[in-house]
């Protein structure tokens, strides 16, 4: 590691401790030429995952983007912003265990929507009025519909 004052490559470490949620390591370091101290991080390098859009484009996945949009389908319910924040780190961390680099828009939205119908049902119906572009009420029937059958079918199963 190379001190930012004097440019020495020799330091020790005088302190390693979790940072960013497990996710990376910062450690305090001395330089052993001029006994400058800095700070270091380490972390995993992740290969970034590529989304295809409807429209043919791709882009790199973008947590921030993701997280805006449940946002926005969850204002004025119950769901507090850690529970969302949680929601697109699990999500991440599906999309990095798989294998394929790729995934459709269309493949992320469903991903949300299953946790959405779990979570809160206003946020699903106004997150799959979106991401299923809803034409008219006959959607939002349907869709209101599905929520019915599925806790009518865990009623009886429970």
């Amino acid at each position: 590691m190379q001190c930012p004052s004097c440019q020495n490559t020799d330091s020790r470490v005088l302190e390693s401790r979790a940072a960013d949620g497990g996710k990376s390591v910062r450690r305090r370091r001395e330089c052993l030429n001029c006994d400058f101290r800095f700070t270091t991080y380490e972390r995993v390098e992740t290969i970034p995952i590529t989304v295809l859009k409807r429209n043919g484009t791709r882009e790199t996945f973008s947590k921030t983007k993701l997280l805006n949009g449940i946002n926005r389908a969850c204002e004025k319910t119950s769901l507090v912003p850690s529970k969302l924040e949680e929601l697109v780190d699990e999500l991440e961390l599906q999309l990095q265990q798989r294998s394929n680099r790729e995934v459709s828009s269309s493949e992320i939205g469903e991903m949300v929507l299953d946790q959405l119908r779990v979570l809160n049902e206003v946020a699903y119906v106004r997150f799959a009025s979106v991401h299923r572009q809803f034409r008219g009420i006959n959607d939002f029937v349907a869709t209101l519909e599905s929520i019915n059958e599925s806790k009518e079918q865990l009623a009886t199963v429970g």
